[in-house]
């Protein structure tokens, strides 16, 4: 009886030591998050950046454990956040959305925070998170090709949208643009501000307290929007 026992003992000494150098009592352990698609670009040159407003991407958060190696979508457990939120937002399930206030490229991240595991293994502070890149394409003109350039450029630290008519300009700032367009042609240029206020005009050929610069294009003109 003796030996009896004493053979069960062991066979649960064996198994112990085995299960300690294996998986055994680990959870799922997160070690990698890979975001769906890695790289997204709306947008064209000859497209204002104004018109891309409401384009959607979904994206999707697949991630990676181990104990036993697995890949799950976790698109809902995650933190999304997009780093420009000017160009692009990015709601709690991961759909991205352009602004259209803006263009070049931003990062959007999935992050999750492991205070501890299924199993109540303790992992605070650990920090699992995966990337990809949203672009929008700036506009780079759609006038006539010919006759004197309208040149718009940005001022103060604000945020905004200047466009044209006729069509042919829409940038945001900070970033310029430039088209052309025949002489003796009324140019109405238009600033929008978003989530700023506009601060005025500098060098618009007639006077202006609107929001809106009025002019007939006769030799090559620059204006300044100023957005605070």
């Amino acid at each position: 009886m003796n030996g009896k026992w004493l053979g069960i003992f062991g066979l649960m000494a064996v198994a112990a030591a085995l299960c300690s150098l294996s998986s055994c009592g680990h959870s799922q352990e997160l070690v990698g998050i890979q975001v769906q698609p890695s790289v997204e670009t709306i947008g064209a040159s000859n497209t204002p950046v104004i018109d891309n407003r409401g384009a959607q991407v979904q994206l999707r958060a697949l991630g990676t454990y181990i104990h036993p190696p697995v890949t799950k979508d976790i698109t809902n457990l995650v933190t999304w956040a997009s780093n420009t939120p000017q160009m692009f937002t990015v709601t709690t399930g991961g759909l991205l959305e352009a602004t259209g206030a803006s263009c070049g490229g931003t990062l959007v991240s999935a992050t999750v925070t492991t205070n501890s595991s299924a199993g109540g293994l303790s992992s605070s502070g650990a920090v699992v998170t995966g990337y990809m890149t949203a672009n929008v394409v700036c506009y780079t003109g759609g006038g006539t090709g010919s006759g004197p350039a309208v040149t718009v450029t940005f001022g103060g630290t604000g945020a905004g949208i200047v466009s044209s008519n006729p069509p042919g300009l829409s940038c945001s700032s900070p970033n310029p643009c430039v088209d052309q367009f025949p002489a003796g042609t009324e140019i109405t240029l238009t600033a929008t501000a978003t989530g700023s206020t506009f601060g005025g005009w500098q060098d618009c050929p007639v006077s202006t307290t609107s929001n809106v610069c009025s002019f007939t294009l006769e030799t090559n003109t620059t204006v300044i929007a100023t957005f605070n």
